[in-house]
């Protein structure tokens, strides 16, 4: 068991039969009545956010997540199959268990497989991962002095807001977090 005092974001935590990960949380002191947490919680097996508010001192259960290095290795219809480096065991995930992620996956990407009790919660990126545009308007020469941006499609799909001076074939350093454009590779 855990205080939810010593909550910390990237913490998981099992509530309501659920495993949740803490995205945000915050310690609430008013001026009459008693402490209080309020925290954004995401559901590891639904992806679902939830804000939830706790008793300061109260206590939750710690889930125990096994984060696996997996290698990326292909599509199969809906289903999305991962290989262990070290074990060559491959186990499928369905597309809508990683939604978000496959907007930054590619093929033979190394990625960390959450797993609680055996069983597969989702994947964990990367910070950042290393993108090439397929498609962008090209770039006027003095446009960058204007600090403007422009879309641009990478290689997975994602469309991302870069600078004018980004042209097809850059490769690009992007943040997987929010999904936005960091620098040139």
């Amino acid at each position: 068991m855990i205080s939810v005092n010593d909550f910390r974001t990237g913490l998981t935590i099992e509530v309501e039969n659920g495993i949740w990960r803490v995205m945000d949380f915050q310690h609430v002191k008013p001026g009459k009545g008693a402490a209080f947490v309020r925290s954004k919680l995401r559901n590891l097996r639904t992806g679902a956010i939830q804000e939830k508010t706790f008793r300061a001192g109260e206590k939750v259960g710690k889930a125990q997540i096994d984060n696996r290095k997996m290698q990326y290795l292909y599509a199969n219809g809906d289903q999305h199959v991962f290989m262990d480096n070290e074990s060559y065991e491959q186990i499928e995930l369905p597309a809508s268990a990683i939604e978000y992620e496959l907007k930054f996956l590619k093929e033979n990407m190394e990625v960390a497989i959450m797993l609680y009790q055996g069983e597969s919660l989702g994947i964990e990126l990367p910070n950042s991962v290393e993108l090439t545009v397929t498609e962008t308007e090209p770039g006027i020469k003095g446009d960058t002095a204007s600090g403007g941006t422009k879309p641009a499609t990478v290689e997975t799909g994602l469309i991302v807001q870069v600078p004018f001076f980004v042209n097809e074939g850059d490769k690009l350093i992007i943040n997987t977090t929010d999904g936005s454009y960091v620098s040139r590779a």
